[in-house]
């Protein structure tokens, strides 16, 4: 027999995972909507330090993401505009091109922290913008773990029959 799960998470008893990337990326995040039961909604807590961001400027295709901040001060790049932004505030990053490219910059002097609500679509293109990377995943629907992932960048593209035997 399975465990039940609970419809309810406190963010106070959530562990978080600490990690750092260069000098600019830095979070305390987990992702819990597997906790809540949720298959195809994600949802995440994080907590960047001042003057850092939990994730490289990017924007979806397929995804839609939102965040509710509610610590902290941050800069919300959003394609080409900066917008200030604090407790209370909702952002939304719809799936688009680079005009809806997004990250959340901790401008304060204490931690930014927010949540993030997103969609969680069987396969999906990223982008991003400043290092002109691209991920291509999928997931096999109702599992959180991508089944299929890769990062490349357009320069490095093949031909569609490149390889095939009698091409």
């Amino acid at each position: 027999m399975t465990e039940a799960r609970k419809p309810i998470v406190n963010l106070k008893n959530l562990k978080l995972e600490h990690w750092q990337r260069g000098s600019f990326f830095e979070s305390s995040d987990v992702s819990f909507g597997a906790l809540l039961g949720l298959k195809d909604l994600g949802i995440g807590y994080g907590e960047v330090p001042p003057g850092k961001s939990g994730c490289p400027f990017h924007n979806h295709h397929v995804e839609e993401e939102l965040f509710i901040v509610l610590e902290g001060q941050g800069t919300y790049r959003f394609g080409n505009e900066r917008h200030e932004v604090g407790p209370g505030d909702v952002l939304g990053a719809p799936a688009g091109g680079p005009e809806t490219a997004h990250h959340l910059i901790n401008t304060g002097t204490v931690a930014l922290k927010y949540l993030s609500i997103s969609t969680m679509a069987a396969t999906e293109i990223c982008e991003y913008p400043d290092s002109g990377k691209f991920l291509a995943k999928t997931r096999r629907p109702g599992s959180p773990k991508a089944s299929f992932r890769f990062i490349g960048r357009a320069a490095s593209t093949t031909d569609y029959w490149d390889g095939e035997p009698g091409a």
